[in-house]
């Protein structure tokens, strides 16, 4: 466990809701972004590109994963149209193979036990995330779903993430934000929250997560419940 005393939130305050990254964190959704972006390059007589390369960016959106499959970025003259392109796709083939990652359900359903809320604090936008929540059957049993246009800012900014705890009905020091991105733990930090990094997810290929500022460390998602005051 990694402190940092200046900025972290008290220790000791109960855990009154648990807060949920969604793309490599809650849902492996990169089999289904990396099926849009392998349509794109197949129509361009371009090779598809294994699901373990695609992992990694798969929580950086169309922006990673057409900067791996294209070697282009935002600003490029062609990014627009092919991103478009990229998130219509998408958009029709949400849940081909998207699943919940292994422990995931287990700890939702204990959580409920509890009566202890959860929810999703994510960056993808609400035209993905609310049928994709549907699709798992969990829109209505989730506390909140925060998405990366339900406010003016997106993570790393703390705003999702108090909006999402004052929408729960609880002080942010009193959640627990689990995230596979290095931005999950600044926003969580920035918002007065304890943050959790999901070992078994995405985790990005910026700063290594052995880096990152966290209080919990999590190789599985039920490796949270004893950590739940």
């Amino acid at each position: 466990m990694n402190r940092d005393l200046a900025k972290q939130p008290p220790a000791k305050a109960a855990t009154a809701a648990v807060l949920f990254d969604l793309d490599g964190t809650f849902a492996d959704t990169a089999p289904d972004l990396g099926y849009a972006l392998n349509t794109l390059l197949e129509a361009r007589g371009k090779p598809a590109l294994p699901i373990e390369r695609l992992r990694t960016v798969a929580s950086s959106g169309a922006r990673g994963l057409l900067g791996l499959g294209f070697g282009i970025a935002p600003g490029d003259s062609a990014y627009d149209a092919l991103a478009a392109e990229f998130l219509n796709l998408y958009e029709q083939n949400l849940c081909r193979n998207t699943v919940l990652f292994s422990g995931i359900a287990e700890l939702v359903a204990t959580l409920e036990e509890r009566r202890i809320p959860w929810g999703i604090v994510t960056n993808k936008a609400e035209r993905f995330t609310f049928p994709l929540m549907r699709l798992l059957s969990l829109d209505q049993r989730a506390g909140c779903v925060i998405c990366g246009d339900t406010t003016p800012y997106r993570k790393p900014h703390p705003q999702p993430l108090l909006e999402a705890a004052a929408r729960i009905g609880v002080t942010p020091a009193a959640c627990i934000y689990l995230g596979d991105d290095e931005r999950d733990m600044i926003a969580g930090r920035a918002a007065g929250m304890r943050v959790a990094v999901a070992e078994y997810g995405y985790l990005g290929t910026g700063n290594p997560p052995q880096n990152w500022i966290a209080d919990i460390r999590l190789a599985h998602p039920m490796e949270l419940l004893p950590l739940i005051d």
